[in-house]
């Protein structure tokens, strides 16, 4: 059940349509309940909010508003798709989950269609003496419509705004690292784990007694559930080994799970039922996921099509700070035993180098004979040494050495090589 409403916290979290299908049904409501108050107010009606025309005066007024409303959620339609155009060209296609998820511009769109379905409701309860039934005009449903269209009037210099400032490249950054660090602080949390240098995962000795494979469509492995994995090689008296890690790629017929022991009371439906396979990578349990967009959106920003180097800074940076949150962080351990100590679960994860790894390594490459790159890496790893428990300083020193190499590669010129190899925290360039 939890993994279950994990999927679809993950989905309607991702939809475009969730917002404004609620502003839907809102307008909805309140257009019946405008109607409820106009059948009882008095039909000589002078207070200074309310329409005071006639029925086609009414009509006009509805009219306007719902064509109107139907330009608005058209041009915000058509911002969106360029936006996301955009973003896909110039940061990375990865980043696209980030826009999918702006709550603002989903209410945005929410109020243009909320408004128009109101001014259609509000537009059927209008009626005149030439119909040859009673005339009927909805004061306060027509006064509601003008305020509504007075509120789509600036929710659209707002949308405006706020479209400008979310393609701007820290902001971007900035999402994508906070959405990591959330992800990174239920992954990772704070007392949890060991200080110590990680260890391999453990696994039994001798061969497995049943290999688990997967009967599905191929995907992404999205979410694990530990706890029901636990429960189940506890129950069965087995050692239960998952094989990839969250983020993988699995085919059909993919190796899923080992096995130790005696499997015959093993609930295999249960194991398949405690994964989530998806069509992409997530941020609910993938914090690798999110350094990954980060490491995306520095290599195309220092492709020779775009040749950006400072964006290429700004996203180092955000890894910094993701690295620094991380570096004297405990790491559970991937191996769980039970009550008597015996090994039952192994499920893995990255350690502290793989971070580090995918940090460093492909941005150093691409960002080879950079100043701003070279300068900002420097400082990055002589950062973390500054900080990094004794056991977690191997794998930086390991990158400061190979930064030093590539610096020598790039500039042969002894002066610039002396410039490249200077920290520098703003990575603005030489000094």
């Amino acid at each position: 059940m939890k993994l279950r409403l994990t999927r679809l916290a993950e989905r309607l979290g991702t939809s475009y349509w969730l917002v404004p299908s609620l502003c839907v049904a809102v307008a909805i409501g309140l257009s019946h309940a405008a109607q409820a108050l106009d059948a009882h107010l008095p039909q000589e009606r002078h207070a200074w909010y309310l329409f005071r025309g006639g029925p086609e005066g009414a009509r006009a007024v509805l009219s306007a508003v719902s064509s109107s409303m139907m330009t608005f959620a058209g041009l915000v339609f058509s911002v969106t798709i360029l936006v996301l155009q955009q973003a896909s060209n110039q940061f990375s296609p990865r980043v696209l989950r980030t826009f999918l998820r702006d709550r603002k511009s989903q209410l945005a769109l929410g109020i243009f269609v909320g408004t128009f379905v109101y001014a259609l409701l509000a537009l059927r309860t209008v009626r005149g003496t030439s119909e040859g039934i009673e005339r009927h005009v909805p004061s306060l449903s027509v006064w509601l419509a003008v305020v509504l269209a007075l509120l789509c009037v600036g929710t659209f210099i707002f949308y405006i705004h706020h479209v400008a400032q979310s393609i701007r490249a820290v902001v971007i950054l900035t999402r994508i690292r906070d959405e990591t660090r959330c992800t990174l602080e239920r992954m990772y949390p704070e007392g949890v784990g060991e200080d110590a240098r990680e260890a391999p995962p453990r696994r039994p000795e001798g061969l497995p007694s049943l290999l688990v494979t997967y009967p599905g469509t191929s995907g992404v492995l999205v979410t694990v559930d530990e706890e029901q994995l636990f429960s189940c090689a506890r129950k069965a008296g087995v050692t239960l080994v998952l094989v990839p890690l969250v983020g993988d790629f699995i085919p059909h017929g993919g190796l899923l799970f080992e096995v130790w022991g005696e499997a015959s009371r093993l609930e295999v439906e249960t194991l398949l039922g405690s994964l989530s396979i998806g069509p992409e990578r997530t941020l609910q349990q993938d914090t690798a996921f999110g350094f990954r967009q980060l490491v995306d959106i520095a290599e195309r920003a220092l492709s020779p099509g775009i040749n950006d180097p400072t964006t290429a800074v700004q996203a180092i940076d955000q890894l910094h700070d993701l690295l620094r949150r991380m570096v004297g962080r405990r790491f559970p351990s991937s191996a769980r035993e039970d009550g008597e100590g015996l090994l039952r679960l192994v499920c893995p994860r990255p350690d502290w180098n793989a971070y580090v790894r995918l940090a460093v390594d492909e941005v150093r490459g691409y960002g080879e004979g950079s100043f701003q790159v070279a300068q900002r890496l420097r400082f990055l790893l002589e950062d973390l040494l500054r900080v990094a428990p004794a056991f977690r300083r191997d794998e930086l020193e390991r990158q400061l050495s190979l930064l030093e190499a590539s610096v020598e590669r790039a500039f042969k010129d002894g002066r610039e090589a002396a410039m490249a190899h200077r920290a520098n925290p703003q990575g603005h360039g030489p000094h």
